[in-house]
């Protein structure tokens, strides 16, 4: 049985089942399932072939599969060897009409659509609970005064909710990337991406059309035309992943610059038995937001080698361009899954500093109040200099709120 957690990457087990072995055998077996049933539903298939292959495979079958797959290169060969003589045994009609049409790439790739999905759909629960906690810290602190800074060094006053409200744009950016990204489609044309397996099956390209209609509404994925070697479905999927890391690690590093006790404007909220050290019992560290940056450092690399994959493409099914994009895929959806898991718990209980704030931005003055001196010259010297910091805050808040 395949693992749930990865000792070396803290934080997997937030992830939980999402494209773990188990869950990618599961999936290619529901395709499989969906096909048979079009198959029959369809009348190409005999009405004894009936079967949802419920049973036959499991979690105990992926050692197993993972060892034979390097005689055929992917998993579904020996899959399906498992399968048909299970079936078999159940429904000897049913093994006869088993994959008849598909081809491996079909149930692979549809199948990683499957889990896709599943990440997706844990990413877009993480995002709402995210954006909740950033709607709260942008509206409580619009006021809150504290030091901007660029490229490192003190710039102009700011408040802290214009902060949060800049991190909320991010993502926001991510929540509307994996709006427009999440129609997945699904995968079925046969041995090269011409359907002619299913049209001679089925008699009629018009019987095929219905035969992948069906399977998509099985599965719940939108039907198109096969994309054997134009991977886009899988590069979006990917690039969408990695606009939440990006985002999520934005806000990692702000909290990790302001969490430095010479700094103390940001803390994470206390968890027992989080952040300590093995040697140094005065050290609370700020775990979720290294793991977040983690996240954030690596996801672009995993997305690169699915684009490298779709770019290393030929002929109607690549030798080595598409094996590389399975791995990446369930590595960058894991990855993701389990930031976005951590990014919510840390904006949830984000401990703001007010007083270290205030205390900095005064230590600052009065070079920081340089340009407002510049500009203004018989503006008293405490005067607010914010600008349009409350209608940009209140235009993001109602963004969210959309």
């Amino acid at each position: 049985m395949s693992p749930v957690s990865d000792l070396l990457w803290p934080g997997d087990h937030r992830a939980g089942r999402i494209f773990d072995d188990s869950a990618v055998l599961e999936a290619m077996v529901r395709v499989e399932a969906a096909w048979l049933s079009a198959l029959v539903l369809h009348g190409v298939a005999d009405p004894a072939a009936r079967d949802d292959l419920t049973g036959l495979i499991g979690p105990d079958d992926v050692t197993a599969v993972a060892r034979d797959a390097e005689a055929g290169g992917n998993p579904v060969i020996p899959m399906l060897k498992l399968l048909r003589a299970r079936l078999g045994e159940r429904n000897p009609v049913a093994a006869q009409w088993l994959h008849k049409g598909m081809t491996s790439q079909d149930v692979l790739d549809t199948g990683l659509m499957l889990c896709l999905r599943d990440a997706l759909t844990r990413i877009r629960a993480d995002l709402r609970d995210q954006i909740a906690a950033l709607v709260r810290l942008a509206g409580e602190h619009r006021a809150t005064p504290m030091a901007g800074r660029t490229l490192t060094q003190h710039a102009v006053p700011i408040t802290f909710g214009l902060k949060a409200a800049t991190w909320l744009t991010g993502v926001l950016d991510a929540r509307d990337r994996l709006a427009s990204a999440a129609d997945l489609p699904l995968q079925i044309g046969g041995a090269a991406g011409s359907l002619a397996a299913p049209v001679a099956l089925a008699g009629s390209p018009a019987v095929v059309a219905d035969l992948v209609e069906a399977t998509g509404d099985l599965l719940g994925l939108r039907v198109r035309d096969p994309w054997h070697t134009a991977r886009a479905p899988f590069t979006a999927a990917a690039d969408t992943m990695v606009t939440c890391t990006d985002a999520w690690g934005r806000i990692a590093n702000d909290i990790l610059v302001a969490a430095r006790p010479e700094i103390h404007e940001l803390a994470e909220g206390a968890v027992a038995g989080r952040g300590g050290s093995s040697a140094m019992p005065n050290k609370q560290n700020p775990v979720l937001s290294i793991l977040v940056r983690r996240a954030a450092l690596v996801a672009p690399l995993l997305a690169a080698t699915v684009h490298a994959g779709a770019a290393a493409a030929v002929d109607e099914r690549p030798d080595g361009g598409w094996h590389v994009e399975w791995s990446a895929l369930r590595t960058l959806a894991r990855h993701t899954v389990t930031a976005g898991a951590q990014t919510a718990e840390l904006l949830g209980g984000l401990r703001v500093e007010t007083a270290w704030m205030t205390a900095n931005l005064t230590a600052a003055r009065p070079g920081i109040d340089a340009e407002q001196r510049s500009i203004a010259p018989d503006a008293a010297p405490d005067e607010p200099y914010r600008g349009a910091t409350d209608q940009i805050i209140d235009a993001v808040i109602a963004r969210a709120k959309e």
